[in-house]
């Protein structure tokens, strides 16, 4: 167990020896999410205006971290990721111009609304479910913001569930989810828990949030994993068989007749050689151009994104994971923007 998470319950555990009536308590839980939220929905409203008086973008892409990793189930790293890309962004050693030519300086292409405080409202003894809501309304605080498009920096792999929920309420329908990972996270309970990074996409596909799942880079996957994905109807795309797939791979087209695709990117997605700052190393994976071609070849309306499972505390000492988990938000940021 995290530091974080004994400080939060040695917390709450004080509050209760004193006696602190449970409505007193969740009056204050309710101003500290309310404050949390109000943040946000400023920030987004400033940046939004800004690009709006800048004028000619149809689509920005706005970050929004989530430094969310007491649901892994072995690092919680991923929690401290948020900071550590948006430094890795703006790093001196490359310039802001995408692949595709788009300069991430120009606000119209990029923006930045801060971080959910994950780790500050469960310190007031906010539950999952909850905090789950939070990180949702915090999407649709930003979808608000017209033109502004959420692009999220987790944090472990159980944000994506929250967030493709705000995305899928927000716009009224179901969207195409192009989901890169070493694992299916399909698990109905990883664990006990439903909220587990390894159950995301299980949270996911019980709503009405998708119509298809495409899950590419497994290889790491049990039977629960390949009975839930055929409950589900998941196309999964294996590494074992990765040439075979290539082609239609890296020319994929989504998003036809639904509100649009949305994009979840595990770094762990790409083998370690490549990244090795990730929860769980799992050889055989994508090579870094692989995850571009088929990101840059996609034909669709990208209409939201995340980038998750970067680990810190397991980054080499130049930070070469940071890099590469920059490059991804660079390069899924351009996609975004139009």
């Amino acid at each position: 167990m995290s530091t974080i998470t004994r400080r939060g319950i040695h917390f709450m555990q004080r509050l209760n020896s004193a006696n602190v009536s449970s409505a007193l308590l969740e009056k204050g839980q309710n101003r500290v999410i309310d404050a949390s939220l109000t943040l946000i929905r400023e920030r987004a409203k400033l940046k939004a205006k800004l690009v709006r008086a800048l004028g000619g973008a149809k689509a920005t892409s706005s970050l929004l971290g989530v430094p969310l990793g007491h649901n892994s189930s072995f690092l919680q790293g991923p929690a401290f990721a948020p900071p550590r890309i948006r430094e890795a962004i703006w790093c001196g050693s490359t310039n802001s111009t995408t692949e595709e030519g788009k300069d991430l300086q120009d606000a119209r292409v990029l923006t930045d609304v801060g971080d959910v405080p994950i780790q500050e409202i469960r310190d007031c003894g906010v539950d999952d479910h909850r905090l789950m809501n939070v990180i949702s309304e915090s999407v649709k605080l930003v979808m608000e913001e017209d033109p502004l498009r959420p692009l999220v920096l987790g944090g472990d792999h159980s944000i994506s569930f929250p967030v493709i929920r705000a995305v899928s309420e927000k716009l009224g329908g179901p969207v195409d989810v192009l989901h890169l990972d070493a694992h299916p996270d399909n698990y109905d309970a990883f664990e006990g828990n439903i909220y587990s990074h390894a159950s995301s996409f299980a949270r996911v596909m019980e709503g009405d949030y998708v119509r298809r799942l495409l899950q590419v880079g497994i290889r790491s996957i049990t039977t629960e994993g390949r009975a839930q994905a055929k409950k589900f109807g998941v196309e999964q795309y294996e590494m074992r068989t990765f040439s075979r797939d290539r082609h239609f791979l890296e020319n994929l087209k989504l998003g036809e007749g639904v509100k649009g695709v949305y994009i979840s990117i595990d770094v762990d997605c790409l083998d370690p050689a490549f990244a090795p700052g990730v929860s769980h190393i799992e050889p055989g994976g994508l090579s870094f151009r692989d995850v571009l071609n088929i990101l840059h070849n996609l034909q669709g309306e990208v209409v939201a994104g995340d980038v998750v499972e970067f680990n810190p505390q397991r980054d080499t000492v130049d930070g070469m994971t940071a890099m590469v988990a920059a490059k991804l938000v660079r390069e899924l940021a351009a996609k975004i923007a139009k």
